[in-house]
């Protein structure tokens, strides 16, 4: 449990993706585990993820989790090699959203379950990386999805040099373009475990839209 945060407090009348009428939600949690994502990284990226995983436990009667890790590659694990085991090697974001859709299609079929994603990363990305993460994004993923939110981690210092929205990583302008044509996909930044909670408040009260149809 969060100290700092009352999970009684975790109920967001404004959120309304619409979800399926079923009991049933599955949460997909997409994290860069590479030698740039130290303890403080993943120690934000995992309260976020608390938080996510909380409210979705209110919200529906059955809820499953699916941890997927990636450097320039990306597999399922259980949670605690989520956390706790880092990897040697590049940042290849793609191959996170290629296995989030293979899962999907073996596991999750969109018409029974309600889908959500939360991605957390440094922002480091392969330079041509970002374009096929628009592609699959675009072409694939937000269209099954209740609800996408990516959360990108930063430095304290970093706080005010990107703070206005165009500022950033390639990955985070190439997110920016998702964001501006999918309501439900979110995306914000964090740099101390105190930004967590306000920015989970604020992404949920932006009322996304239902996804869109194929």
């Amino acid at each position: 449990r969060i100290a700092y945060v009352d999970p009684i407090d975790i109920r967001f009348n404004r959120f309304d993706p619409r979800p399926l009428p079923n009991a049933s939600a599955v949460m997909f949690c997409l994290m860069d585990v590479s030698g740039s994502m130290g303890e403080r990284e993943k120690d934000l990226a995992k309260r976020f993820f608390v938080l996510l995983h909380l409210f979705l436990k209110r919200r529906y009667e059955r809820t499953e989790v699916v941890f997927i890790r990636h450097t320039h590659e990306a597999q399922e694990v259980d949670e605690e090699t989520f956390f706790h085991c880092t990897q040697s090697g590049g940042t290849v974001v793609s191959t996170a959203l290629d296995e989030m859709r293979r899962v999907i299609e073996e596991r999750y079929p969109a018409n029974e379950w309600n889908i959500y994603a939360a991605q957390a990363s440094d922002g480091d990305n392969f330079a041509t990386d970002s374009e096929r993460c628009i592609a699959l994004l675009d072409g694939a993923l937000m269209r099954l999805c209740q609800y996408f939110a990516y959360v990108e981690i930063i430095d304290e210092r970093e706080s005010h040099i990107f703070g206005a929205t165009e500022n950033g990583t390639s990955l985070w302008r190439a997110y920016s373009v998702v964001a501006q044509k999918w309501p439900n996909f979110q995306m914000t930044r964090i740099a101390t475990p105190a930004d967590i909670y306000p920015v989970f408040r604020q992404l949920f009260a932006r009322q996304p839209a239902a996804r869109k149809s194929a």
